[in-house]
């Protein structure tokens, strides 16, 4: 990558305390009076803001562009308690982030658990997101997806060398979709930290408490989060993906905001927004749409 964010932070609330939320920024190119509204991005489970690097890039010519670490993810303080790795106190963090940036309308980009975050923020009255892009999630969550993460989210796992966890991370991260060796280090290169003599992913493995309580117990749905969103919205979905079945995505597109929907063929869950037909889709959707 040519250019590097910058990394700042925010203080942030829940019913424990204060934590700090870390946040990359990267500038608007452009003159001020060209700048069209901040784009929020935001990542899935277990991955943390620098996964937009190649995505951010594109849309700093023309927008300035954010990309939390979620609590518990990257450079972000981890949650002192697991009960605290949900929906809710994401949305609670991310309106602070979103008071902090000074702005009164926001583009929003979510994979997966930041599409979730960024649905039940876009149904809000008064939500500062004024464009939805949901890259392969949706109200409902297929069980097939949610087993095969429930598999390998929160495993203490450490490896003898970042080389070994690069390994095992293309491999985990084969249903992105087919990546060249510099594409993939994007999903890589700031997924692992030192731990001692060895290397560990860089997340909080208490994520997954939730997220295997939330699984085992009746299936969430967001469709009445969903049905209450009216920003334009655009719906990506990896043709091959276990997570938003096809019948819950053609929903998407007749109910609330009626989705435009591009689904990507050979891509498994989620669309990696790395190679240039997912990026020039979101920028161009984002270009129509402010």
């Amino acid at each position: 990558m040519a250019a590097e964010p910058t990394l700042s932070f925010v203080t942030c609330a829940s019913p424990l305390g204060l934590h700090r939320m870390a946040y990359w920024e990267w500038p608007a190119a452009c003159a001020p009076e060209d700048e069209l509204a901040t784009a929020v991005c935001v990542h899935g489970l277990t991955r943390n803001g620098r996964d937009f690097d190649v995505l951010a890039q594109n849309l700093s010519t023309r927008r300035r562009v954010i990309c939390p670490d979620l609590v518990g993810r990257g450079k972000s303080d981890r949650a002192p308690d697991p009960s605290l790795y949900t929906v809710p106190q994401y949305v609670a963090d991310c309106v602070t982030l979103i008071a902090r940036l000074a702005v009164d309308q926001i583009a929003w980009v979510g994979t997966s658990l930041g599409g979730m975050v960024g649905m039940t923020l876009a149904a809000c009255a008064q939500t500062p997101i004024t464009t939805l892009v949901l890259n392969d999630i949706g109200p409902e969550l297929d069980p097939r997806g949610l087993l095969r993460i429930s598999t390998y989210v929160g495993q203490n796992t450490s490896f003898a060398t970042r080389e070994e966890g690069e390994r095992a991370m293309r491999e985990l991260t084969a249903s992105f979709g087919p990546l060249s060796d510099e594409q993939a280090k994007v999903l890589t290169r700031h997924y692992f930290v030192p731990d001692g003599a060895r290397w560990r992913y860089h997340y909080d493995p208490a994520i997954a408490t939730p997220f295997r309580t939330t699984t085992a117990a009746a299936p969430v749905s967001l469709w009445p989060f969903y049905d209450s969103i009216s920003c334009p919205t655009l719906l990506l979905r990896g043709a091959d993906s276990d997570l938003l079945a096809p019948a819950t995505a053609q929903a998407m597109t007749v109910r609330g905001p009626r989705a435009e929907r591009v689904d990507f063929a050979g891509i498994g869950h989620a669309p990696s927004l790395i190679p240039d037909d997912q990026v020039r889709t979101i920028a161009e959707f984002l270009g129509r749409n402010g």
